[in-house]
């Protein structure tokens, strides 16, 4: 039977709040029962001592909360300023792996690459959790076609075998931050040229041309990938609806083919390519239904309401759920700002990265 879920079981709605610090109707928010997750922006830092202190709030009301942030490097980095190391776009990771003049030998540049997505994957999540940050939407998988802006520069290369190495090697620097992964967008966006923010983007090619190309990236990460963000693209060849509300890519695709036992999350609710649902509690329940662990809803706060208003979901899905979420948190405490600036990995790490000529 349908029900709301009680407080101590966290639920699978991650919302956002509106400032640098919490107000009433944030507290209430994130008080619900249904919410099992904060998504943070960039309107929500000014500096470290204000995210820390926000953080800290949020984890003292929902000690059970996973706090996330968008934050991959290049044009999507949440956080910049106050000491934060302002990440290199991926691709030029990409380009230290095709460039010549890095190396002698071309799997010289392949390694050289690698090194670098570790030290961005350490440095990325070791700032974070320095400031109260569990989880980061990182890394993009979609391939570089140079037909998505939206994409564009986000994306490691054209070839899923670089996506996949270079994102494995940055999972890798996550790890050692003790901090989780999240490959998007499932299966690909990088074909579609549409931006699903503010349009419903469709991929025309088939089954088969995806699973051989952009989705090779997430069959060969396997058990090292712990979430997955589908895309809002429609591909009609496989299903009318986008993939976040697909069973066939959720369910048949990508838990039974591919055999993924990671976290699903739906993509924001409140993107134009999610409208297809015509509501954000009917865009919720198809997520949910077709796979989904967790659904986003961001940037408005009046569907963040009324989705914890009218949203019911099972106790069965409740609890299948709850045990990947559960997987992301992490699991061992994080060094301050000022302990990891001491540490002798995070100056490595940052030495490698001003090696390589990707900071300054």
């Amino acid at each position: 039977m349908a029900q709301n879920l009680h407080q101590s079981s966290p639920g699978p709605v991650t919302l956002d709040v509106i400032g640098l610090e919490l107000n009433a109707e944030d507290r209430r928010r994130i008080l619900h029962p249904l919410t099992g997750g904060v998504i943070l922006f960039g309107r929500n830092f000014s500096n470290r001592k204000q995210l820390s202190k926000l953080t800290a709030e949020i984890k003292k009301l929902r000690p059970d909360v996973l706090i996330s942030i968008d934050h991959e490097g290049g044009r999507v980095q949440r956080c910049k300023t106050d000491g934060f190391t302002h990440l290199p776009a991926m691709r030029k990771l990409g380009e230290i792996w095709m460039s010549k003049s890095q190396a002698s030998l071309p799997a010289e540049s392949a390694a050289l690459a690698m090194a670098a997505a570790t030290a961005c994957g350490y440095v990325l999540a070791a700032e974070l959790r320095a400031c109260g940050v569990d989880f980061s939407f990182t890394p993009v998988l979609d391939l570089d076609f140079g037909r998505s802006a939206v994409i564009g520069d986000r994306s490691f290369s054209r070839d899923p075998q670089i996506v996949f190495a270079l994102a494995k090697s940055l999972n890798e620097g996550l790890r050692m931050a003790g901090m989780a992964n999240c490959g998007k967008h499932f299966p690909g966006h990088g074909w579609a040229e549409a931006d699903s923010h503010i349009a419903i983007p469709v991929d025309e090619r088939s089954l088969e041309e995806i699973l051989n190309d952009d989705a090779k990236p997430y069959e060969w990460l396997d058990l090292s990938l712990a979430a997955v963000m589908p895309a809002h693209v429609i591909y009609p060849k496989v299903d009318k609806l986008p993939a976040g509300f697909s069973k066939i890519w959720l369910h048949s695709v990508l838990r039974q083919e591919l055999g993924f036992q990671g976290v699903i999350f739906s993509d924001d609710l409140s993107m134009e390519g999610a409208s297809v649902a015509g509501s954000v509690v009917k865009g919720a329940e198809l997520a949910l239904d077709a796979g989904c662990d967790a659904v986003l809803i961001c940037n408005r706060p009046d569907l963040a309401d009324e989705l914890l208003a009218k949203l019911k979901v099972s106790a069965a899905k409740q609890s299948e759920s709850r045990l990947r979420l559960n997987r992301l948190m992490p699991t061992a405490s994080a060094a301050n700002w000022d302990g990891l600036q001491k540490q002798a990995e995070y100056q490595h790490a940052k030495g490698l990265l001003v090696e390589f000529g990707l900071i300054k």
